[in-house]
C-alpha cells in the first residue's frame, strides 16, 4: 500500500527534505489513547494538536484507536466506511463477532481518521478476559474500579483489533502501535505477550503513583529512590493500576515520558528508564499582522475589565488602569497544582503593596473546578447593577447629545449647566444609589456544595483576603470552567489568557503543564516551577528565561517557606514594571512559541517511531545509536537590551519615571532576529542527495538515542 506522505515538514528552516527510500511503504501507525475524541485531560490537547503533523507524515495509513462515546461523536465525529481494505475486513470481522467498532473522520484540524470502540457493548467479556489477565500477568482487578473495568475491556479490545488487522493484511505488516497512559497500555502487553507483529510505544504522561504521593504532601522528589512502590500502591488502593502501568512500561519496545522530570520518576517507580522524552507541544498559529497578540490582549483585557466592575461595584475604589490580573488553572488539586502556595504568595504580595503605598491592585483568579450547585446570587446581581448603570448612561449621553446637537445647529455654544435637567439628575442618583452595598464583594463566583471544608476557601479564611478596600490584592474564586456561553463571565479559555498579565502555576507535580506552554504561544508571562516538565524543557533551552517572561520558581531544592518568598518577590517585582515594560516582555514571550510548536517537537515522535520499528522489525529497519550529548539543541541568549525585572534594571531609589523608559536600549525586531539566528536544529533528517544520515535527539538522562532508517 503506497504512503501519501506530505512534505511540508521540510518547510522548516533548517530540516533537509525526506529520502525517498525512507518512505514507509508497508508501515501503518495506530495511536492509541482514552482520550481519542473524548476529553478528559491533557492528553486530548496533546493529541488533538499533533494529529495535524502525524497525518501530513503518516497520510493514509495514520488511524486514531479511542472509546465511542455517543456524545462526543454527535459533535465532533464523521462516521464513514473504513477507506483501508485490511482495516475494514478487521472491523467487520471484530462486528460480526459481538464487537461494535466504529470508523469515522475526527473533525478537527487534520481531520485524522479513527477508529472508535464501543467498550460497554462487549462488557460481557469482562469476567473472561479478567481471568486471562490473571493466568498470563498476574495481575487481578476489582471488580468496584469501573476504570479499571474499562481499561482491561478496552485493551483486550485494541489487541483484537490489532490482531484481527495483521491477519487481514496480504503481506506481513509492519504495524506500529503507540499507546498513551495506563488506560490503554494493557493492549500494548497482550500485544506483546500474543507476539503479533507490532512494534510499540508507551508514553506515561504522569506517573499514576508519582500522582498519589504527591497529593498526600510528601517529600516526593528527594524520596524518590526510597519508596517501596509495592507497598505505597497497596497503600493506596491502586495497586492493580499500577500494575498494568508498569507491565506497559516494562513490555514496551520503546518507552517515552514528556519531560526529564517526569523520566526520573519513572525510572524509579515504574523500573524503567525512558529511551527518549517526547515533550508536548501545540499548534501555533501565526498572526499576520505585527504584534496582533498585543492587540487581542487589549480586546481581551476590557472584557475582564467589564466583569471587575460588575464584581466590585459598590467598591470600586481602585484604578483599572492600575489593575494586574493574575491567575491559575487546571484541575482542582489544591498541593500539586500549587493553590496553596499561591495563596500565601498572595497575602504576603498583599502586606508588600500596602507598606510600599502601591497603587497597583493585584486581581489574582483561581479557575479551578469544584462541586457547586449554580452561580453566586450577589455576583449575578453585580453584572446585573453594571448593565444597569451603563444603560442609565448611555440614556443620559443620547440625551445630552441630542441638545447638544440642537445648540450647534444654530449657531450657539451650549450652556453646560442647562444640558442636563433635574430628570437626568435623578435618574443618575437613582443609579448611584442601587450601587450602594453593604456587605464586601464575593471571593467565589458560585455557591460551593462544601463551602466550609474547601481547600482554597478554607485558606482564604486564614489569610484573611476578604477583599477589602484595604487590600491592595483581590482574590476571585471560579469553580469551573470559562465558557463563551456563560451569563457571568462570557469568555472562553483562551481569550480569558490572552486578557491576564501573568500566570501563575507553581505546581508541586506537574509532569508537563500545558497551561504555562498556552500563555506563551498567546505573549502572556508566566510563573512555573522546575518540577514542571515545562520549566525544566525552558531551564534546558533559554540562558535567562526571567527575561522572556518565563519565571522559574525552585520547589526542589528549597524548603516551602523559602519557595513562597521566591513566589512572593516574582510578584512584587511584576507589579513594579511599568507598562512598557510589560509589553516588551509580552514581545519576548510570544518569540518563544516556536519553540513549543508540534513542527519542532513533533520531531521527538518521529525518533521514537524509528526506534521502535528498528527494534520489532530489524530486517527492515536499522537503528544506529549515537551519543546524544553531541546535540544540545538550541538555547536563547539573554537579551541585551532591557532586563525583565525591577529589581535588575531599577535602583531602588530614587525610582525611575515613566518617561525615563524611553531611553532603553531596546529594538524588537532586532532582538527578535538574533533570537531566529540562535536556533539550532536538534537532528538532521536524511536529504535526498545521499543516504540516509544518522540524527541524535536529546534523551532521558543523557542515554544515547539514535537514528533509525530503511535497509536497501
Amino acid at each position: 500500500m503506497p504512503l501519501a506522505r506530505s512534505l511540508s515538514i521540510t518547510s522548516l528552516s533548517g530540516l533537509e527534505e525526506w529520502d525517498e527510500e525512507f518512505d514507509l511503504e508497508d508501515a501503518v501507525l495506530f495511536e492509541i489513547a482514552w482520550e481519542v475524541a473524548n476529553k478528559v485531560g491533557g492528553i486530548y490537547t496533546v493529541i488533538q494538536t499533533k494529529a495535524r503533523l502525524t497525518a501530513e507524515e503518516w497520510g493514509e495509513n495514520y488511524f486514531l484507536v479511542g472509546p465511542y462515546v455517543e456524545s462526543n461523536v454527535r459533535t465532533q465525529v464523521e462516521l464513514i466506511e473504513p477507506t483501508n481494505p485490511a482495516l475494514k475486513r478487521a472491523i467487520d470481522k471484530m462486528n460480526s463477532s459481538g464487537c461494535k467498532v466504529y470508523f469515522g473522520r475526527w473533525l478537527i484540524e487534520g481531520s485524522p481518521y479513527v477508529v472508535l470502540i464501543d467498550v460497554a457493548f462487549t462488557a460481557w467479556n469482562l469476567d473472561k478476559w479478567k481471568k486471562e489477565l490473571w493466568d498470563n500477568f498476574s495481575i487481578g482487578v476489582p471488580w468496584f474500579d469501573r476504570e479499571a473495568n474499562d481499561a482491561v475491556l478496552f485493551g483486550f479490545l485494541t489487541a483484537w483489533l490489532l490482531g484481527e488487522y495483521a491477519a487481514q493484511c496480504e503481506e506481513p505488516p509492519h504495524i506500529l502501535a503507540h499507546f498513551h497512559e495506563w488506560l490503554a497500555g494493557l493492549g500494548l502487553a497482550l500485544c506483546r505477550q500474543r507476539q503479533l507483529p507490532v512494534a510499540t510505544i508507551f508514553t506515561t504522561h504522569a506517573t499514576l503513583l508519582g500522582r498519589y504521593l504527591c497529593a498526600g504532601s510528601v517529600d516526593f522528589y528527594n524520596n524518590l529512590a526510597d519508596f517501596n512502590v509495592d507497598k505505597e500502591a497497596g497503600d493506596r488502593q491502586i495497586y492493580h493500576r499500577y500494575c498494568l502501568e508498569r507491565t506497559a512500561a516494562r513490555c514496551a519496545h520503546v518507552f517515552t515520558t514528556v519531560s526529564q522530570i517526569t523520566a526520573v520518576e519513572a525510572e524509579h517507580l515504574l523500573k524503567r528508564k525512558p529511551d527518549i522524552i517526547t515533550p508536548n507541544g501545540l499548534n501555533v498559529k501565526k498572526f499576520s499582522a505585527m504584534h496582533e497578540f498585543q492587540n487581542l490582549h487589549a480586546q481581551s483585557k476590557n472584557r475582564i475589565q467589564e466583569f471587575i466592575r460588575g464584581h466590585f461595584y459598590g467598591h470600586l475604589d481602585f484604578n483599572l488602569d492600575k489593575c494586574l490580573f493574575l491567575f491559575i488553572a487546571g484541575r482542582y488539586e489544591f498541593s500539586n497544582k500549587g493553590a496553596d502556595i499561591f495563596l500565601e504568595a498572595l497575602a504576603r504580595l498583599n502586606y508588600l503593596l500596602r507598606v510600599n503605598h502601591s497603587d497597583v491592585t493585584v486581581v489574582a483568579f483561581f479557575i479551578m473546578p469544584a462541586r457547586t450547585n449554580n452561580f453566586n446570587v450577589e455576583t449575578l446581581k453585580g453584572q446585573a447593577v453594571r448593565k444597569q448603570l451603563w444603560d442609565t448612561a448611555q440614556t443620559v449621553k443620547e440625551r445630552f447629545g441630542k441638545k447638544l446637537y440642537e445648540s450647534l445647529l444654530v449657531g450657539q455654544l451650549p450652556d453646560v449647566s442647562k444640558m442636563l435637567d433635574k430628570d437626568d439628575f435623578t435618574m443618575m442618583k437613582r443609579a448611584i444609589f442601587a450601587t450602594q452595598r453593604q456587605c464586601q464583594p464575593p471571593i467565589c463566583t458560585h455557591n460551593m456544595l462544601e463551602d466550609s471544608n474547601d481547600p482554597i476557601l478554607t485558606c482564604i479564611r486564614r489569610i484573611g483576603l476578604f477583599n477589602s478596600s484595604a487590600d491592595r490584592v483581590k482574590v476571585i474564586f471560579h469553580p469551573e470552567f470559562l465558557s463563551s456561553t456563560s451569563p457571568l463571565l462570557p469568555m472562553d479559555y483562551e481569550e480569558f489568557v490572552r486578557g491576564c498579565h501573568l500566570g501563575v502555576f507553581p505546581s508541586y507535580y506537574e509532569p508537563w503543564g500545558y497551561t504555562p506552554a498556552e500563555c506563551t504561544v498567546m505573549g502572556i508571562p508566566s510563573i512555573s516551577t522546575n518540577l514542571s516538565g515545562f520549566g525544566c524543557f525552558m531551564e534546558e533551552h533559554i540562558a535567562d528565561p526571567s527575561a522572556y517572561g518565563i519565571y522559574i520558581l525552585d520547589r526542589r531544592y528549597r524548603g516551602v517557606d523559602e519557595s513562597c518568598n521566591q513566589l512572593t518577590s516574582y510578584l512584587f517585582q511584576f507589579c513594579q514594571q511599568s507598562r512598557r515594560a510589560r509589553i516588551i516582555q509580552r514581545n519576548r514571550t510570544e518569540r518563544l512559541s516556536d519553540l513549543l510548536d508540534w513542527r519542532y517537537l513533533g520531531r521527538y515522535y518521529i525518533s521514537a517511531r524509528h526506534m521502535a520499528l528498528a527494534k520489532a522489525f530489524p530486517d527492515t529497519y536499522f537503528y544506529q545509536p549515537h551519543d546524544s550529548e553531541t546535540a544540545q539543541g538550541f538555547r536563547y541568549p539573554r537579551p541585551a537590551s532591557v532586563p525583565p525585572s525591577p529589581s535588575l534594571s531599577r535602583h531602588s531609589s530614587p525610582r525611575q519615571s515613566e518617561a525615563e523608559d524611553d531611553d532603553d536600549r531596546y529594538d524588537e525586531d532586532a532582538e527578535a532576529e538574533k533570537d531566529r539566528l540562535n536556533i539550532r536544529q536538534p537532528l538532521t533528517l536524511p536529504s535526498k542527495k545521499g543516504p540516509a544520515l544518522p540524527y541524535t535527539l536529546p534523551g532521558a538522562n543523557g542515554e544515547k538515542n539514535g537514528a533509525a532508517s530503511v535497509k536497501n
